[in-house]
């Protein structure tokens, strides 16, 4: 097995062993906090080496097939995370939901052929990396405001409250969570523009209308919808945690479920 297979296996058990901790130590009411944080850490420094070494047999980053679309996507949503973990002390108990969703991506990636891929050449300009940088930074934003709003609806329900008794009320949750949607409509509205610039380099166009850009658009009307919402109707925390909870699925199937059921997301790509 190649040494990048071998990290690679190694970050996400790694990984599932921080998240499972998360998970119980939220069941029973314990705080091994830095114990999840420094296995978030060091599988993020196994599944570096990972890429780093697949990068440089292949002479390209992570993001030209399903498989390194996902795998380059567990790197960047677990570093977002984990800086969150330990900037933002009071909310570390999400991770009880937003590590199960790295979960289901890494068993996604494992059944996806890891097979060797070459980078086209209209793919080959500096702003593919700004655009999929912007891209990456929205949708770890998205995935924090996820994680705040399943904690604001289970407690809102009744399920579960005192296993999160200890995190701030609702209200501010709702404002944290608002806080990250805005910061995601910020870095959304970056890679749309920076993606345009890309085509326009790219393919001789700045929009065409393709599944992926129809998409993209529609999540962006999505967020800009849902914080004006919050900010001109003042919903109840539980109404906004239902909406922060549907902008990240509209948006986690359009960055993942568009490439995977379209081989060819993008008119012009090849």
């Amino acid at each position: 097995m190649p040494n990048e297979t071998l990290l690679l296996w190694a970050s996400l058990m790694v990984y599932v062993a921080g998240g499972c901790t998360a998970i119980i130590a939220t069941v029973f009411k314990r705080r091994p906090e830095r114990t999840v944080l420094a296995l978030m850490l060091l599988g993020l420094l196994l599944q570096t080496l990972a890429i780093g070494l697949r990068w440089e047999r292949l002479g390209h980053g992570p993001f030209n097939t399903m498989f390194e679309i996902l795998s380059s996507n567990i790197w960047s949503l677990t570093l977002f995370f984990s800086i969150v973990y330990w900037r933002i002390r009071a909310i570390r108990p999400i991770a009880v939901f937003v590590l199960p969703v790295l979960f289901m991506m890494m068993g996604w990636m494992m059944m996806m052929p890891d097979h060797d891929s070459i980078l086209p050449t209209t793919y080959q300009t500096v702003w593919l990396y700004v655009h999929i940088g912007f891209g990456k930074v929205f949708m770890g934003a998205l995935l924090v405001s996820f994680g705040l709003a399943m904690v604001v609806l289970l407690r809102e329900g009744a399920f579960i409250k005192e296993n999160f008794a200890r995190l701030p009320d609702n209200r501010s949750l709702d404002e944290l969570s608002y806080r990250f949607i805005l910061l995601a409509l910020i870095f959304d509205s970056l890679m749309l523009v920076a993606g345009a610039i890309w085509a326009q380099e790219a393919w001789g166009r700045y929009w065409a209308w393709d599944p992926l850009e129809t998409w993209a658009f529609a999540s962006w009307l999505l967020l800009a919808f849902t914080l004006h919402c919050r900010v001109t109707f003042r919903p109840q925390p539980l109404y906004s945690a239902m909406l922060a909870i549907l902008v990240f699925a509209i948006s986690f199937m359009t960055f993942f479920g568009i490439p995977f059921i379209n081989q060819v997301p993008h008119k012009g790509a090849v």
